[in-house]
């Protein structure tokens, strides 16, 4: 066990310093800190001797160079020994146990749109990290403490131990400060690489910090084990759910999956929208008059209630009484939605294993944006598809024009398909989807598969294809069903070929142009 005599403190972010210093002075713990730290310490009457008095050297370079100094970091490094007593006597250096530090604001600094490369300099840290990775090293006697939230598991241990902390605290707290340090440096190389890169893109080394924010029931089958990780900043609190799980069983790595399409497509979809997904892919989605989420819900179960059995509902208005009401009489691995009326919570909480996740007004930004994905041992990144195409100024290539009632249909199918696994095919009609075809190897064999898995009437639908069609068989097919417009992307050699087919079927026809793979 160590027993605290002296601690140096200096923090960027105060939040429960002032508490912690208490209790250590409460032990006879003599502190010492620097700048900002120091003052806030003499405002509430905590008695602390700045550095610079320690020391006795000032701060020079405008604060660039304050702490770096035999007498701190000898009194940080120093091992227990006989030796390394008698070198600390000789030259009047005292042990310091215990080290709180975190880091200038360097993640906040470069978030804000109008900040300079100087001013970010500026906010490059030298002498904190030192002194945690010091502290850290030396954890065989020193405890280093990098996060707020760790002062109270701090102070128990002191109350516990009567003054000491033990070897697991302090060697827990030294993996996370390297932790911490990493995901500093982490930062600062991103951000310099993208603030000179020549052109925008990725950056050629792009480090990135992970933090294990949830265990999960099993991966995609249950001998596999998994867990949900969020990128975690250097500064600041740790990284928050992207949602509230008010009831159910344990996610696993599954329900997640489709708890992110679910809510993906149901934020996107106009008024009051709902979907329902299985493995990944839209079964149901349909919009209706705001407010009128049961009505949505029944329209969207309608297209395939089959395969609605066991999937996750997404809602993009809160979810009332009336669906709560209709979700209980299926059955639902989970529900995803902005909020839950007390009504419809009383309701679902009747069938106890549903799952019933809340997203978080502002969901936890990425210290790096994009979607990830691992193959053959590495990384492979791209940009969210984040854009919706207003079809209203997509290129009109057929002799018939979509009218406003067949384009208000092409425009919701186009935004399902962008959710439907490559090769997709999705027909719609009056806010409502109707059939599906998804990951099938050819387009065409995706338009089968649409028409096929229909309940419901096709005469006048529309039909969104996420990218182009390369033979004219696909338009054929589609027209025989019952399609009246069509939107795809345009692009193939055999364009003219499949605009062709539309004029001979009488099709409205329109290309945006984008592509949206989905794979």
């Amino acid at each position: 066990m160590a027993r605290l005599e002296r601690a140096l403190l200096s923090v960027s972010d105060k939040r429960g310093l002032v508490d912690l210093a208490r209790a250590l002075r409460r032990r006879g713990v003599e502190l010492i800190s620097s700048g900002g730290t120091a003052t806030l310490l003499r405002t509430h009457d905590v008695p602390v001797t700045t550095v610079s008095d320690y020391t006795g050297a000032p701060e020079i370079l405008d604060g660039r160079v304050k702490t770096l100094h035999p007498k701190i970091f000898g009194g940080i490094l120093a091992r227990p020994t006989a030796e390394h007593d008698r070198q600390r006597a000789a030259h009047g250096i005292d042990a310091i146990d215990l080290v709180v530090v975190n880091l200038y604001p360097f993640e906040q600094t470069v978030a804000r749109a109008d900040t300079t490369l100087d001013e970010a300099i500026e906010q490059i840290d030298i002498g904190g990290p030192s002194l945690i990775r010091a502290a850290a090293k030396n954890h065989e006697r020193v405890a280093v403490v990098v996060d707020p939230e760790d002062y109270a598991p701090l102070i128990a241990e002191l109350e516990a131990h009567d003054g000491e902390v033990g070897p697991a605290l302090r060697q827990r707290l030294a993996t996370r400060a390297f932790g911490y340090t990493a995901a500093y440096d982490a930062a600062i190389s991103n951000y310099l690489q993208q603030a000179t890169a020549p052109q925008p893109g990725w950056p050629e080394l792009l480090s990135l910090q992970l933090r294990r924010v949830q265990p999960l029931r099993y991966g995609e089958n249950p001998h596999q084990a998994a867990a949900f990780y969020l990128p975690s900043s250097a500064s600041g609190p740790r990284p928050a759910l992207p949602y509230e799980q008010l009831q159910g069983k344990e996610l696993s790595y599954n329900n997640l999956l489709d708890a992110d399409a679910a809510w993906s497509l149901a934020r996107e979809l106009p008024g009051c929208g709902v979907c329902i997904v299985k493995h990944s892919n839209p079964c149901g989605a349909a919009t209706a008059a705001v407010g009128a989420t049961a009505e949505a819900f029944r329209r969207a179960l309608e297209t395939d209630p089959v395969s609605a059995f066991g999937g996750i509902v997404g809602c993009n208005e809160a979810v009332d009484e009336a669906l709560a009401q209709q979700l209980n009489e299926l059955f639902l691995e989970a529900v995803i939605a902005p909020d839950f009326s007390a009504e419809a919570l009383a309701l679902l909480g009747k069938k106890k294993k549903v799952r019933v996740l809340r997203v978080r007004a502002s969901s936890p930004g990425a210290a790096v944006a994009g979607r990830w994905r691992t193959v053959l041992g590495g990384v492979l990144l791209q940009d969210d598809d984040l854009a919706v195409e207003a079809l209203a100024a997509a290129e009109q290539r057929s002799v018939a024009a979509a009218s406003a009632a067949q384009l208000a249909d092409l425009q919701f199918a186009w935004i399902v398909a962008k959710h439907v696994k490559s090769n997709a095919i999705v027909l719609a009609k009056d806010g409502r989807l109707l059939g599906v075809g998804a990951g099938q190897m050819s387009r065409v064999d995706s338009v089968e598969l649409a028409v096929r898995k229909a309940r419901l009437p096709l005469a006048g639908c529309a039909m969104a294809s996420d990218a182009f069609f390369p033979f004219r068989d696909g338009i054929d097919r589609a027209a025989a069903a019952g399609v009246t417009a069509v939107v795809q992307p345009g692009g193939s050699l055999r364009d003219e070929e499949v605009i062709a087919a539309a004029n001979e079927h009488g099709l409205a026809l329109l290309f945006t142009g984008v592509r949206h793979f989905r794979h």
